[in-house]
């Protein structure tokens, strides 16, 4: 019995640091300025991109409708990125990276449909909470002041984006 306590208690001293670590994690540690740029870049194109394939995949107009007002907001907001970041002399992404297209794009290649209408709006919600979540940080936290004014104008466009992806999903 001695040996079965002792084992746990090792095992769970053991865990502590690693359960710290996701602690750190959930809660958000402050991006430096780049990964900032990186991340708000990869969000732009991907959105934009997604945008462009559900006004010609989606088989209900919301999701068409919702597909092209994300097209456009995000091309908007990239533009607006890329000036901020050659400013600030940070380096911008110009092509969707290989995981964001593997676990973002390539899902959506296969459906078509309601299924690809369903897929979208849950996809667009988890997509926009993480986004605000980063973006407030951002605003928070940003060593840039110009970057910290753009996360600060574009979280409402980030939240008008996820109250459409939720009344897309509610209307289905």
């Amino acid at each position: 019995m001695k040996r079965i306590l002792s084992a746990v208690c090792c095992i769970v001293l053991c865990s502590i640091p690693a359960l710290a670590k996701e602690k750190k994690a959930a809660e958000g540690t402050a991006m430096s300025d780049q990964q900032f740029v990186d991340f708000a870049a990869q969000t732009d194109m991907v959105e934009a991109n997604l945008g462009q394939l559900a006004e010609s995949t989606a088989s209900a107009q919301p999701v068409k409708d919702y597909g092209q007002m994300l097209a456009t907001d995000h091309t908007k907001d990239f533009h607006q990125l890329f000036d901020i970041a050659q400013q600030a002399n940070l380096k911008m992404p110009d092509a969707i990276d290989a995981e964001h297209n593997k676990a973002m794009i390539d899902p959506f290649q296969k459906l078509k449909g309601a299924a690809f209408d369903r897929h979208y709006a849950q996809e667009m919600i988890a997509g926009h909470t993480k986004a605000i979540a980063i973006y407030k940080k951002e605003a928070a936290d940003a060593q840039n002041p110009a970057l910290k004014s753009y996360a600060e104008q574009t979280l409402p466009t980030l939240q008008k984006h996820l109250d459409g992806a939720k009344a897309l999903e509610k209307a289905k």
